[in-house]
């Protein structure tokens, strides 16, 4: 029984803690791309902080993992229970932790790329949508085998 409640509950420290992780790098990597493009060009400050806040989602799923996963623990729950829990907190932290330090590597470039004065906004996002599709799909994957419980 006290080890099912390690296992989950070091599944959701790893979904919660990597993608979160992740998300701060990618916001970093964009907060110090919108402050030397502040430099070049002020005047697209609102282009630069839509594309830094792209990088925070991945911290929400693994947030969101959470919630589906709280409502799972218990002193009673199988082996099962707590390994899907562990393996999927796994599974969400670590696409979580990539995903979100490559978004922010593409969006720092995008940043920099609009300060000096390329039209690359729109392409940015896009581009930035391509790792965000993989947090997404852990996420999905984590939502649907903790249902299967």
């Amino acid at each position: 029984m006290e080890t099912t409640m390690i296992m989950s509950y070091l599944g959701v420290a790893l979904m919660v803690g990597l993608a979160g992780i992740g998300s701060a790098m990618g916001l970093t990597a964009c907060g110090k791309a919108a402050i030397g493009a502040m430099k070049k060009d002020p005047s697209k400050m609102g282009q630069y902080i839509g594309l830094s806040a792209l990088p925070s989602s991945q911290g929400l799923y693994g947030f969101i993992g959470y919630f589906f996963a709280s409502g799972l623990i218990n002193p009673e729950m199988s082996y099962q229970v707590a390994a899907a829990i562990l393996l999927c907190g796994l599974l969400l932290g670590v696409v979580g932790l990539a995903s979100a330090i490559k978004q922010g590597q593409i969006l720092a470039n995008g940043i920099a790329a609009t300060a000096d004065g390329h039209n690359v906004f729109a392409i940015s996002m896009v581009m930035a949508v391509f790792p965000e599709l993989y947090a997404i799909l852990a996420l999905l994957v984590t939502l649907l085998t903790f249902m299967s419980f």
